[in-house]
């Protein structure tokens, strides 16, 4: 059996043994400061980073194009579309591109804590506790026992780490790091003070372009201004205080970068940067090390325990699991994006090289949008704070792409960004380059966000404001084709292309599924949002004109064999298996494409799924997280099943940590499939789109009885079911409005209904698909369903 699969205390990843790889490391944050542990029994190692440690600096007025403006580019882009020449729209594309890449995310460096002597052949196991934000690892030394504990406090802002027991020695600290530093290390009283201070490279070439390091990385060689400032190459500060205390020793350390904002000049000064870390872990210092957890649990828990699922009743190995890998990217989430922080990146806020992989960057083509997918149905809404404001300054800096790459109002950004809001379209084949529709799939977490409800009047006008110059473009994006449909043009579908002939291949065309989809879904939301603020808020010309498109704008269509076209029309993919399934997006993350509403279109996205399936989509842990979500709405709890197996298995690390295979290299780890595959958990036992709110729709056979507590659906609904045998036993729905209808399974069972004011009628209504019925319950307030089977129904 799998050693991870194996039941132990519930929120708890439990392994023997240390990691000897980055992707089978505990991992610990709060939002700031990233902790990657090894586990090794008596000599800690973990590598540190920071969310705003990033190589680079912003970006100059003017940079990023050569010779602007070119004005008649984007209409010799569409011009070649309508000839029908998709080669030479794919070449005149390079046109729209800009000249630079995205800055590289950065590690702070390695933290090595010697405290112990192991052992021989002594097991050492090594435990994350998910609901507490703790990693601990147990050991003996001199037949002693001998424990280590760390957590990294939000509240605090340090990180702590607690050496106990009698086999524990004065610990001696050393610290790597790949950037030039400087060291010092002092005594007072009783605590040893060590410091290290450096300036991040001044530019990185991404990993994926290769090239000798030494010509990749520059580091900056200028002198900081008087006021302490430089162009790139951020200073940064770690400050590490080792102090005594009852049954052993504590290690308390802060970090600070010098990051001013993404477009203001960075600190290239580390000794202020140092003044504030010292101050801080000093004052952390001045609270006990049980006032230390304690503050920290209790502000993880105020997070973590807003859900909770509970799959221990299915008495099933793979059940265990799959709620272990739930309860693991909540807590990755709660460590990687707090109010303040930057959005979690690719990893998270996790890091060990100076070029990680894809530049540790914000990837705007799925994946950083999938990072958040799990926020708001988990009860962690407040943590996409991050992602709100990283949205706003994209809105900002996206106007000059749009003004200047193609000549139109607006704001547009492309597939790759980083800490100073890269919005052009990188130097690389239009298939990767060529997709400026970040912002409509972007603000589309906005509209989420106010669904949730509590938004007053000013979040939405917010809202609006920031959405309408993102709905300017998106109407500048579209043109009437030669069928007389609403297009978008130029468009492609994100990272892949089509065969147009024997000896060629393109991806430049009109009107792909996913642009469609954005652009409808922007313009439709963005009318209802300003219907919502009232008159006088929302531009009137903006109104009209986007009321007039989204009535006419072509909408994905089936092809001949009955499946989701990736394009407008029928085309050979070069990849029939390519990872990304962005044809599929009406269907999720978007609510478009539903079972009751659009069946045809539902039928054709589950056929065109299952040929992405056959072909070998599905590759990596994001897109395997994308399937999950896709199976829970198909409603198929085979395939969901299919695809918690390979999630949790071969594209999963020892620690579960998400795993994108890279063919002869070793695996890397991105936090995205764990986010994913968390909210495909959600997915599959209550969905609230469409207007309808469906509890258990896809439950997997493994999952026979279990319960959650506290799911977040649109409108702000909360939801706790309790189920076994795979029926329903009962549900609370507590309803921010009424008029709700609530979707079941069709099991025969009968309802009874306690509602804010008693007991009320259980009344069916049409409409539900095969093996579902409906209630309406119009009421809001809490409403509490007892489920009871027919006199004379046989057990299972």
């Amino acid at each position: 059996m799998d050693h991870r699969q194996q039941r132990v205390e519930r929120h708890r990843i439990e392994l023997d043994g240390p990691a000897t790889r980055f992707v089978d490391r505990f991992l610990i944050g709060n939002g700031t400061l990233g902790a990657a542990l090894d586990g090794v029994p008596g000599r800690e190692g973990m590598d540190l980073s920071l969310d705003t440690l990033w190589s680079g600096g912003p970006r100059r007025p003017g940079g990023g194009l050569a010779g602007r403006p070119r004005p008649g580019t984007l209409a010799s882009v569409r011009r070649a579309i309508a000839d029908g020449d998709s080669v030479a729209a794919d070449a005149r594309a390079a046109a729209l591109r800009g000249s630079t890449f995205t800055e590289s995310f950065q590690p702070l460096g390695r933290l090595t804590i010697d405290y112990a002597s192991p052992d021989d052949g002594s097991r050492s196991t090594r435990t994350s506790d998910l609901a507490r934000g703790v990693v601990e690892t147990t050991s003996t030394s001199g037949g002693e026992a001998v424990t280590l504990h760390a957590f990294v406090s939000a509240v605090d802002d340090v990180l702590v780490v607690e050496l106990l027991g009698d086999g524990v020695r004065e610990p001696l600290v050393g610290f790597a790091t790949p950037h030039p530093s400087r060291t010092e290390e002092r005594t007072v009283g009783d605590t040893r003070w060590w410091s290290a201070t450096g300036r991040a490279p001044a530019s990185v070439r991404p990993s994926y372009l290769g090239g000798d390091d030494d010509e990749a990385i520059r580091y900056p060689t200028d002198v900081p201004d008087a006021d302490g400032l430089v162009d790139a190459g951020m200073a940064w500060a770690l400050v590490v205080a080792v102090q005594p205390i009852p049954g052993g020793f504590r290690l308390v350390a802060g970090a600070r970068s010098g990051h001013r904002g993404w477009r203001e000049r960075p600190s290239g000064d580390p000794s202020t940067l140092l003044e504030h870390t010292q101050g801080t872990v000093s004052r952390a210092l001045q609270r006990s090390s049980e006032a230390l957890l304690d503050r920290h649990v209790a502000d993880h828990r105020s997070l973590f325990d807003r859900v909770d699922l509970d799959l221990s009743a299915s008495a099933c190995a793979s059940a265990d699991l799959a709620e272990r890998y739930f309860d693991l990217g909540r807590a990755l989430l709660i460590g990687s994006s707090r109010p303040g922080t930057e959005p979690a990146n690719l990893q998270g806020v996790w890091n060990d090289q100076v070029r990680p992989p894809w530049s540790g960057n914000f990837t705007t083509n799925i994946n950083l949008q999938m990072n958040y997918w799990p926020a708001e149905s988990t009860g962690l809404g407040d943590l996409v704070e991050p992602l709100t404001r990283f949205i706003g300054e994209l809105v900002d800096a996206g106007q000059r792409t749009a003004g200047e790459s193609y000549g139109l109002d607006g704001a547009a950004a492309h597939h790759n960004s980083d800490l100073w809001r890269h919005t052009d379209a990188v130097p690389l084949d239009a298939h990767w380059a060529n997709w400026p529709s970040a912002l409509p799939w972007l603000v589309a977490h906005l509209h989420r966000r106010l669904d949730d409800g509590g938004a007053d009047h000013a979040a939405r006008v917010a809202v609006l404001q920031a959405v309408e110059p993102v709905v300017s473009f998106v109407l500048g994006m579209v043109v009437t084709d030669a069928a007389g449909s609403l297009v978008v043009s130029p468009s492609t579908s994100p990272e892949n292309r089509f065969v147009v002939d024997t000896d060629h291949t393109a991806a430049v065309t009109a009107g792909v599924a996913m642009d469609q989809e954005l652009a409808h879904e922007c313009l439709r939301e963005y009318l209802a949002l300003a219907e919502r603020v009232g008159d006088g808020i929302a531009d009137v010309g903006l109104l009209a004109r986007a009321r007039d498109t989204v009535a006419t704008l072509r909408l994905p269509q089936v092809g001949r064999d009955g499946t989701l076209l990736e394009w407008a029309e029928e085309r050979e993919p070069t990849e029939p298996g390519h990872r990304h399934l962005s044809h599929l997006y009406g269907l999720y993350p978007g609510t478009r494409i539903t079972e009751s509403a659009t069946p045809e279109q539902f039928e054709a996205a589950r056929r065109a799924l299952r040929r992405r399936l056959a072909n070998g989509g599905g590759g990596t842990g994001w897109s395997m997280a994308w399937v999950l979500c896709l199976a829970a709405r198909l409603r198929d709890p085979g395939l969901a099943s299919e695809a918690l197996d390979t999630l949790l298995g071969p594209l999963s690390s020892a620690s579960l940590l998400d795993l994108h295979p890279m063919g002869d290299l070793d695996d890397v780890f991105q936090v995205d499939g764990n986010l994913g595959g968390t909210a495909g958990v959600v997915e599959l036992l209550v969905q609230g789109h469409g207007g309808v709110l469906s509890l258990l729709p896809t439950l997997p056979a493994e999952w026979s009885a279990g319960s959650f507590r506290g799911f977040r659906v649109r409108g702000g609904h909360v939801v706790d079911v309790e189920w076994s045998r795979h029926r329903p036993v009962a549900a609370t729905l507590r309803l921010t409005a009424g008029g709700v209808l609530v979707e079941l399974p069709d099991d025969g069972s009968m309802i009874a209904i306690a509602g804010p004011g008693g007991a009320l009628p259980t009344r069916l209504e049409d409409g539900a698909p095969a093996g579902r019925r409906r209630i309406r319950l119009d009421e809001p307030g809490v409403h509490r369903l007892e489920f009871a089977r027919p006199p004379g129904d046989p057990e299972d």
